[in-house]
């Protein structure tokens, strides 16, 4: 038997505001929507998700499907590039991701690394795998951590790949046991779900 691990990244959000506060704009709440749609049929388990609200949101309807609600995990957060709640510019991300993904250790004050962000999440993650083991699990995630998460088990998932994912964004990771062995993308931008 195999464990599945679909990992959705949120859709998309207001530019401004408080990171973690952040809910969706009318086109990430109709994204949810369509998230929502290509998972119905999948036999979802448990949803999961970072504690920001744009993570929480993109996955709620899938948990509401199965009569749940979203357990929700502060390590799954997306990666912390610096200091306070507010979001890094756009300037500025491109350059951080840029070097952080070179090197690893690397991180702003008050910011934390790629590695330190890797190692959180990836606890969480393998207690789940063990915890849901043969189970089918959602769990919204962010653009870098979901990318970190994925490198851990595959080099092939770095920098350009994050760069290459969309907000929302689904990909279905099996597992055997806490192996990664086959990794399929979901989402597309022309699919249309009633």
């Amino acid at each position: 038997m195999s464990t599945f691990v679909y990992m959705v990244r949120h859709g998309e959000s207001p530019k401004e505001g408080n990171e973690k506060a952040k809910g969706l704009t009318k086109k990430g709440y109709l994204d949810a929507k369509r998230v929502a749609g290509i998972l119905k049929d999948k036999e979802i388990d448990v949803v999961v998700s970072s504690p920001y609200i744009r993570s929480i949101l993109t996955v709620e309807q899938i948990a509401q499907q199965n009569g749940e609600e979203v357990l929700v995990f502060e390590d799954l957060k997306e990666r912390i590039f610096s200091s306070g709640n507010n979001r890094v510019s756009d300037e500025e991300l491109v350059p951080l991701l840029k070097k952080s993904f070179s090197e690893p250790s690397f991180s702003l004050e008050g910011g934390e690394s790629n590695a330190d962000c890797q190692k959180r999440a990836i606890k969480v993650l393998r207690e789940l795998l063990e915890t849901y083991r043969d189970k089918k699990l959602v769990i919204g995630t962010h653009g870098a951590v979901m990318t970190l998460m994925m490198s851990y088990f595959d080099s092939i998932y770095d920098l350009d790949f994050l760069y290459g994912t969309s907000k929302p964004d689904i990909y279905r990771m099996e597992f055997n046991e806490q192996k990664l062995v086959n990794v399929q993308r979901l989402w597309s931008v022309n699919i249309v779900v009633n």
